[in-house]
């Protein structure tokens, strides 16, 4: 491209800009703005719709040019803060957050990316190469914090923070994997570097968040968005139950929320569901109000308390009143 090619090309984008900024601009206001002649400006209007912008032109006192909807979608002009904002929405789609927009919000997401000046690029790619989900809707966190923790993953740097635990809060240090989004929280699956095993942490609960310079070697490692469900929904709790369940997987996923179990299928017609809570009668109590036909798996202590509390409840069935 030539110098001159070059220049045009960066008013035509300049005189979009504006036109995006206010409702209606005069051909002299234009000029004046771009330092051209009315002329020029009439020109650049007329590349603008050639590339499927729909600018209308109003005669007379009050006329002017005014950007209007097109029927056809055409070229996007966005500046770095509208850019990297955009990238950040597409991930709510693309993290199943709107039903059936996953799949396009990837597609917009790579369109994004190819696009984007180098200088931004890789602040797509570090979101979008960086989260996996098993939900949508979820508790705000610091965009910052979210940055810094998606360039780590990218660029396989250790990262550091504070993070509360039962003795306190304690400095942490990962070689941070995944940024994992649930049905209400985003959650870092990372390499504890001081515990030696892998864990999920809430980056809502986060501190001091910074990225080392010190590079890792990746690690072979669990499906991210997998460990971190189930340590929600079973991990986190002192007591874990697993169950067969008499009915399709979609079924009963669509019953559970996926921070409170994980389905996993056992043939068209069964599943397994991993739950835990502070007491195994409240699993078992949730799991017998989904309705269907089901078995315990384990713990095999379980299976006992299931038949002491069908005593309990085939007699008070066969209880009658006194007259």
């Amino acid at each position: 491209m030539s110098g001159t090619e070059r220049g045009t090309a960066e008013r035509v984008l300049t005189v979009l800009g504006l036109l995006r900024q206010r409702q209606v601009w005069s051909g002299p206001e234009l000029a004046e703005r771009l330092g051209v002649t009315s002329r020029t400006v009439r020109r650049d209007v007329e590349r603008l719709r050639a590339l499927g912008y729909q600018v209308h032109a109003g005669q007379g006192v009050g006329g002017g040019y005014r950007l209007e909807p097109g029927q056809d979608l055409p070229p996007l002009l966005l500046d770095d803060e509208e850019a990297i904002a955009t990238a950040v929405s597409l991930l709510a789609g693309a993290d199943g957050a709107v039903a059936g927009a996953g799949d396009a919000a990837v597609r917009a997401l790579a369109k994004l990316d190819r696009v984007l000046p180098a200088r931004l690029r890789h602040e797509v790619r570090a979101l979008s190469g960086a989260v996996e989900s098993f939900g949508g809707g979820r508790t705000p966190v610091d965009p910052d914090v979210l940055m810094t923790l998606a360039r780590a993953c990218r660029d396989e740097v250790e990262a550091g923070f504070d993070y509360p635990s039962a003795d306190g809060v304690r400095r942490r240090r990962v070689e941070p994997y995944r940024l994992v989004a649930s049905e209400r929280r985003w959650y870092l699956f990372a390499y504890d570097l001081d515990r030696d095993d892998w864990r999920s942490f809430r980056v809502d609960r986060m501190t001091g968040v910074s990225a080392r310079t010190w590079r890792f070697r990746p690690r072979p490692a669990p499906d991210a968005a997998a460990y971190v469900q189930e340590s929600v929904a079973s991990r986190v709790y002192p007591h874990q139950a697993r169950f067969l369940v008499r009915a399709p997987a979609a079924t009963v996923r669509a019953q559970i929320p996926g921070t409170a179990a994980v389905v996993r299928e056992r043939g068209r017609e069964a599943c397994e569901v991993v739950s835990g809570a502070g007491s195994l009668d409240f699993v078992l109590l949730h799991v017998l109000l989904l309705g269907h036909d089901f078995e315990v798996l384990d713990p095999p202590e379980l299976a006992g308390r299931c038949q002491e509390l069908a005593r309990r409840l085939l007699s008070a069935g066969a209880a009658r009143p006194s007259e």
